[in-house]
C-alpha cells in the first residue's frame, strides 16, 4: 500500500469554526426569532448553492421574494458572510503548522462560494499562504462528496492514487475521498486527528 505524503485539509468545521447562527445572533435578539429564521428563512440548504456556484444576486433576490419581510437580514448575508466564521477550531492550525514545518505537502479542498472565498482568504491568509494549492468548490463548480473533484484534486495537485490523506468533519465526504483514491480521515477533532496522523508517519 502506497504511503500517504501528502495531507488535504477540509475549511468549514476542521480549520475554522462555521455557522450563520454566529451571525444572525447578532443581529436578532429574540432566541425564537432566530431559531425560527434559521430553520425557514436563510437555512443552510439556501446556502448550499452558493458552494455550488451560483451567486448571490440570484439566490438572494429569490429569497427576498419569498421573504420581503427579511430583506435586510438576508441583504447583510454577502458582506458579513466572514462574522459567519469567528476563528479556528481548536488545535487544528497548530497541526497544519507543524505539517508544514515538517516540509509535507499542504492542500485544500473546500465546499465554499467563490465569491465569498476572496475576502475570508484574505482574513486569514497566515493560514491559506501555507497550502501550495486550494480547490473552491464555488469556483469549479463542483462539490463534495462528487468523485469529480476528488478526481480535479488529484490531478492538479500532482498526486497519485494513494499519496493523500483528505480530513473532512463531513463523514460522506472522507468516505467520497477514500472511494477516490485520497484516505479519508473522519474529523471529530484535534487531538484524534494527530492520533491518526502520527500512525500514518505524518507527524512526530
Amino acid at each position: 500500500m502506497t504511503r500517504p505524503r501528502a495531507v488535504i485539509f477540509d475549511v468549514g468545521g476542521v480549520l475554522f469554526q462555521w455557522s450563520p447562527r454566529f451571525l444572525y445572533e447578532r443581529l436578532i435578539e429574540d432566541g425564537r426569532a432566530l431559531d425560527a429564521f434559521l430553520a425557514t428563512v436563510l437555512t443552510r440548504e439556501w446556502h448550499f448553492q452558493h458552494d455550488c456556484g451560483r451567486p448571490f444576486a440570484e439566490t438572494s433576490a429569490e429569497l427576498i421574494a419569498q421573504f420581503p419581510e427579511h430583506a435586510d437580514l438576508i441583504s447583510v448575508w454577502q458582506e458579513r458572510f466572514n462574522e459567519t466564521i469567528p476563528g479556528p477550531v481548536p488545535g487544528t492550525v497548530e497541526i497544519l503548522e507543524e505539517l508544514d514545518a515538517a516540509g509535507v505537502p499542504l492542500f485544500c479542498i473546500t465546499n465554499f462560494s467563490g465569491e465569498f472565498w476572496g475576502p475570508f482568504r484574505d482574513r486569514e491568509a497566515a493560514v491559506f499562504d501555507r497550502f501550495r494549492d486550494i480547490i473552491v468548490s464555488g469556483t469549479e463548480r463542483l462539490i463534495k462528496p462528487d468523485p469529480a473533484i476528488y478526481a480535479l484534486a488529484l490531478e492538479r495537485f500532482g498526486l497519485a492514487p494513494g499519496e493523500a490523506v483528505f480530513i473532512d468533519d463531513v463523514p460522506a465526504n472522507a468516505e467520497a475521498a477514500t472511494r477516490a483514491g485520497i484516505r479519508g480521515i473522519h474529523f471529530t477533532g484535534a487531538e484524534a486527528l494527530r492520533a491518526e496522523l502520527a500512525g500514518l508517519g505524518l507527524l512526530d
